[in-house]
């Protein structure tokens, strides 16, 4: 049965307004303009399907289904990565391993075929089980690398094979002359395939080997590393997205209010946010999270399990940081609101008796989104990253649920372990360094193909927002 927690309904509510979106900028050239120039940059084409790699993982695991155990009661809700990557899941180990070993980290007491008492690694109950021989694991591994990669370029060239007939349907019979130019030359577009190539092939070879092994070794309590990092995804999308959810309507209408209104208005709006400015982010954060922490530990009854529990946690930090993220971005607004609104469009629908809400979101708003889109692009790899950080300080997500915060929190003691465990550290930062450089390299693309103070690509005129007001708007009209 279909079991969705309360951010998954978050999650693909935001992804319905993507596709609206999508929609638009499908609709109206203008719209897709600033768009087409992003997807000109190289670095931009990769980091996006980087990132989309991300979101598939993510929104794979914001599909759950609730499990019956043998008493007919459901015990727990498993996501469609769950099921993918079962194997992991299930094959836990007593304690650590190192990636691809066969055998434990610590040694124990166990007695030889010659009845003597001896210290010795004990051999892990999954990882490498098929190997008759411990000495075969080195040509075993070799061997499902180059099939991993094998079916992993396969499914690439399918796939791309599948989009290529996608496109040309309906096409001059001159398309897969042109796709296949498109795929020679340097162009962004190869660009892209070749990255969604490596990266497929990758996971592909890595999923392949963890039917097997554990890639990435296992941490304290015997769990597959790889597979806490692929479910730490989604902590780190919701943490992103969401966040961005909940300050965009606050700065917005705080902003642009300020910025039109003056007055008491501006005064009021300054002082609410130098207020929260004022105050240090994580003590504000560390106390609403010990005030839920109460709240839930009075109220255990209202939560139907601990992943529920966790869960509402999420979306709790989530709202905490959207309340205290919203300042820069209100500061910026109001700024270029107060630009704005002594334009002369702006000036001539005032003449016209045109009303202030119709002014606000008709003339104004259009013209602040590209400093919203920008602002808000770059502040997801910074949400990423303060994830990290709660969950150090122990005031971030739950314990319970996987997240590169959790990873690198558990991971502070086992540095100081003899032999050192390196492993879980290392996944969450690789895992985390690809996300935010990615985020950053798009944020860059999309920074420069939508400030319209900045040159334009192909004209190279520089505009600046009022002076592309009048048009935008006519091309909306």
């Amino acid at each position: 049965m279909l079991h969705l927690y309360i951010t998954d309904y978050f999650i693909w509510g935001l992804v319905l307004l993507v596709a609206l979106y999508g929609v638009q900028v499908y609709r109206y050239a203008h719209w897709r303009q600033p768009w087409g120039r992003v997807f000109k940059r190289h670095t931009a084409a990769i980091a996006a399907v980087v990132l989309g790699m991300y979101a598939l993982i993510g929104l794979s695991d914001s599909v759950h289904w609730s499990v019956e155990n043998e008493q007919g009661q459901q015990s727990e809700a498993l996501s469609l990565l769950d099921y993918a990557m079962t194997p992991m899941r299930t094959q836990v180990e007593k304690s650590y391993s190192a990636p691809f070993s066969i055998y434990g980290l610590s040694r124990e007491m166990r007695i030889d075929e010659q009845g003597q008492t001896e210290r010795a690694l004990p051999r892990l109950d999954h990882a490498g089980s098929h190997l008759p021989t411990a000495q075969q694991r080195s040509q075993d591994i070799r061997r499902k690398t180059l099939v991993g990669l094998a079916m992993g370029a396969a499914i690439a060239f399918l796939s791309l094979s599948l989009l290529a007939l996608l496109l040309a349907r309906g096409c001059p019979v001159g398309t897969w002359r042109r796709l296949k130019a498109w795929l020679l030359q340097h162009t962004p577009a190869r660009s892209a395939a070749v990255t969604y190539v490596l990266c497929l092939t990758i996971l592909t070879t890595a999923y392949y080997l963890g039917q097997y092994y554990h890639v990435w070794g296992t941490d304290k309590v015997g769990y597959d590393v790889f597979y806490i990092a692929m479910k730490s995804v989604r902590t780190g999308l919701v943490i992103g997205t969401l966040t961005t959810v909940v300050m965009l309507p606050l700065a917005l209408a705080l902003g642009m209010m300020a910025g039109y209104f003056r007055g008491w208005v501006d005064d009021v709006v300054q002082y609410i946010y130098t207020t929260l400015n004022a105050i240090p982010g994580v003590l504000l954060i560390a106390a609403a999270v010990l005030m839920l922490n109460v709240y839930m530990h009075n109220h255990a009854e209202s939560f139907q399990s601990l992943a529920a529990r966790a869960d509402w946690r999420l979306l709790f930090i989530c709202l905490i940081l959207g309340m205290t993220s919203w300042t820069s971005l209100c500061r910026l607004l109001r700024a270029e609101t107060l630009k704005l609104r002594e334009s002369d469009y702006v000036v001539a629908a005032k003449t016209f008796g045109v009303s202030t809400p119709m002014i606000l979101f008709r003339h104004l708003m259009p013209n602040v989104m590209h400093i919203v889109l920008i602002t808000v692009v770059i502040d997801f790899s910074g949400l990423v990253l303060a994830e990290a950080v709660l969950a150090y300080v122990e005031i971030g997500v739950d314990p319970t649920m996987h997240s590169w915060g959790n990873m690198i929190n558990s991971a502070r003691l086992e540095l100081a372990r003899d032999p050192i465990v390196w492993w879980s550290l290392t996944a969450s930062l690789i895992a985390m360094f690809v996300l935010v450089l990615c985020a950053n390299l798009f944020a860059d693309a999309v920074r420069d193909a939508f400030d319209p103070r900045l040159k334009d690509e192909q004209g190279g005129q520089n505009t600046s927002g009022s002076e592309s007001s009048p048009q935008s708007l006519e091309a909306q009209s």
